[in-house]
């Protein structure tokens, strides 16, 4: 009997059907790295979270497994390529939360230009500013989303009831776009757009793919999302970029000093930069819960259950 072992807390769906399927199923959500290594020639696959690096020395102890899959869709803390090399498989579930991360990502940009967030801490204390917190309409601007795999789609999909005008930038793809986005190429998008929200992977290619250049390069003062990964947003050079008035406001669900290993951020060990994002009336911050909904929970699950399946069978 083929053996699997998950490593973080994830709907009971996954190891239902895996189950289902014949599969020995063992959970243990303890295991760092160490612990890892130490029992994982003992299983055929095993599903992670970010919390343990899979790196080349990892896989090199991996003589049994044949499958390495990620509950999410990120998968910058496991050596894709290398494991490929070695005959293990690498899946992830981006189909399962890109629901949640499109509504996430309108959400936010809707509460960054009306000021929901501002105005309802506020009110909380008493103030009732309504002149001071008159928002701006996302009908009739531009939209550039860069990336448009999953997520990037997704937030285009929700968007299109908005009366905004969508353009698509990704260096990967061709003749992607649906009826309502426009392919464009960066320069274009740079000139073109009043609003954009990242969605890419972080790759050696994509980290601080937002810095100082990027941020001058666009013909428009910007809104700035990003839901993608803290990391390719450079905070330092976004903070110059507010300060010059390049950027009007940012929207974050992940910061560039996030620790994907654990929750909570050690305030007092964050440098100054981050330090003005937080006291800033022109950001909403998340803590990276774009892609995190009850339903998305379930589908994250479920789609890598039958990815598992598929491959072991």
């Amino acid at each position: 009997m083929k053996r699997i072992l998950l490593t973080d807390d994830t709907h009971e769906v996954l190891q239902q059907r895996l189950r289902e399927a014949g599969f020995d199923v063992d959970i243990d959500c303890s295991l760092d790295y160490d612990g890892l290594v130490s029992v994982v020639d003992g299983y055929d696959a095993i599903v992670v979270r970010s919390k343990v690096v899979i790196d080349r020395a990892f896989i090199d102890h991996c003589h049994r497994l044949r499958c390495i899959a990620r509950v999410g869709a990120g998968m910058e803390t496991i050596d894709v390529d290398y494991a490929e090399q070695r005959g293990i498989r690498c899946l992830n579930s981006p189909e399962g939360n890109r629901q949640a991360v499109g509504e996430h990502a309108v959400g936010l940009l809707l509460s960054l230009m009306d000021n929901i967030a501002r105005a309802d801490a506020e009110v909380r204390r008493g103030m009732w500013q309504r002149e001071a917190n008159r928002g701006v309409e996302l009908c009739g601007r531009t939209v550039g989303i860069i990336g448009f795999g999953n997520m990037g789609s997704s937030f285009a999909r929700c968007l299109s009831g908005f009366g905004c005008r969508i353009l698509a930038y990704d260096k990967y793809k061709r003749c992607y776009a649906p009826d309502h986005v426009e392919e464009v190429s960066l320069c274009a998008l740079q000139r073109e757009a009043d609003i954009v929200s990242f969605h890419v992977p972080l790759t050696d290619e994509t980290r601080h793919m937002a810095d100082s250049s990027f941020f001058s390069s666009f013909a428009n003062p910007i809104y700035l999302l990003n839901t993608s990964r803290g990391a390719v947003v450079s905070t330092l050079d976004l903070v110059d970029a507010m300060q010059r008035g390049k950027v009007l406001g940012a929207a974050l669900d992940v910061i560039e000093y996030e620790n994907m290993s654990k929750d909570g951020l050690d305030l007092a060990a964050l440098p100054a930069d981050f330090d003005y994002l937080l006291h800033s009336p022109h950001t909403v911050l998340s803590p990276h819960v774009a892609g995190w909904t009850v339903e998305s929970k379930y589908k994250l699950a479920a789609v890598l259950a039958d990815k598992i399946i598929n491959v072991l069978k």
